[in-house]
């Protein structure tokens, strides 16, 4: 049997000179560990959170003479998404990846889950995705390597106690995912999108299960390696579902957790 073409794979993954990405949720954890991978893969970052302190910090931290950009973005706000589109056209006039990270935890009972709760963890992972892809479509349109790459998680496919706002969302995430991908062939559009399906990461948004020694031990008997993921571990996957390694993968979603999924 043929062996895998290592090199052509590599390369495929590792390349992104001069191409323009923009990443949401980009001030920490899975979206700060994305930007990094692609400016070492030789791509221009665009950095977006909503928290511009936070983001500017992580700015300062970036290898010195990478080519990124910062950009302050409600990921809910409209008006905060065609801004972006019009920066970026101005500036770069095409966008190659769109990577949809930035997202809102919630974990309650549903008795104690507000309405206001249940919309805001809707607006952050379902809302931003419908308003992301339309405004950056006509920039995605003009590159010949377009791709949408969206992080869902696996409480989009299994789900429990107090994951109902969380589970509806990132469920959404996934359909939302797989409408656009066969709407955007359908059309005839080169923009392929695909979505990832973290298991436990060790990021801030999943800081209680770390930082509480009992809570850990119980999620990973879920766990069939045995230990939660790191964020240069999905960063690996989206750099992957970006590249023209994967120009044939659209509409599906790349499950990272470690076995909990497959029993």
């Amino acid at each position: 049997m043929r062996g895998l073409p290592t090199r052509a794979i590599s390369d495929a993954v590792k390349s992104f000179a001069d191409r323009h990405v923009l990443v949401t949720g980009a001030a920490n954890g899975i979206g700060l560990a994305a930007a990094h991978a692609f400016l070492d893969a030789g791509a221009t970052v665009w950095l977006a959170d909503r928290d511009r302190e936070a983001l500017d910090a992580a700015c300062a931290c970036l290898p010195d003479g990478k080519p990124h950009h910062a950009i302050a973005l409600d990921v809910t706000n409209e008006a905060g998404w065609t801004r972006a589109a019009a920066l970026i056209d101005d500036q770069a006039g095409r966008l190659d990846v769109l990577v949809n990270n930035a997202g809102r935890g919630n974990f309650c009972a549903i008795a104690d889950l507000s309405l206001d709760e249940w919309r805001a963890v809707r607006a952050v992972n379902v809302d931003s995705l419908f308003l992301g892809t339309r405004a950056m479509m006509p920039l995605l349109e003009r590159s010949d390597h377009a791709a949408i790459v969206n992080i869902a998680s696996i409480r989009g496919i299994i789900s429990g106690p107090g994951s109902s706002a969380y589970s509806a969302a990132k469920g959404a995430t996934r359909m939302f995912s797989k409408a656009a991908a066969i709407e955007f062939a359908a059309h005839g559009s080169r923009i392929r999108v695909n979505t990832i399906n973290p298991g436990l990461i060790d990021t801030p948004l999943a800081r209680a299960v770390f930082d509480d020694p009992a809570i850990k031990a119980r999620r990973l008997v879920d766990i069939p390696l045995g230990r939660a993921g790191n964020v240069e571990e999905i960063a690996a996957a989206i750099l992957f579902l970006a590249g023209d390694g994967a120009r044939y993968i659209t509409g599906t979603d790349v499950t990272i957790d470690g076995g909990q999924t497959a029993g």
